[in-house]
């Protein structure tokens, strides 16, 4: 199997010339090279690699779930905060708006 690759050269004017070449470097002959390492594996080993990845892929989704949830629960917990500083803001403020209507009231009569 030889491999090719593009050189570049420059050429005159602006166009860019290519010339196809050949590596240098070139396995000797009867050399053969496997396509993939997962390829010498027996189907057993595949069985167990194949568990194994699964295991793993679980593994990481169980903590993603964790930090998901513990992420939601904090959230919750800001939204709760935010929600009593609101309402004790809007009990004040009606408060003061009911003081400024009697003021405004007795100040008219």
């Amino acid at each position: 199997m030889k491999q090719w690759c593009l050189d570049w050269q420059a050429a005159t004017g602006d166009m860019p010339a290519y010339q196809i070449r050949t590596p240098t470097t070139t396995l000797p002959q009867g050399v053969v090279m496997a396509a993939s390492p997962g390829t010498l594996h027996s189907p057993q080993q595949m069985a167990e690699e194949a568990t194994r990845k699964r295991e793993l892929r679980l593994l990481k989704n169980r903590e993603a779930a964790r930090e998901c949830r513990r992420k939601k629960k904090e959230y919750v917990k800001c939204l709760e905060n935010r929600v009593a500083v609101l309402e004790n803001q809007n009990k004040t403020l009606i408060e003061e708006l009911k003081a400024l209507k009697d003021l405004y009231c007795h100040k008219a009569e």
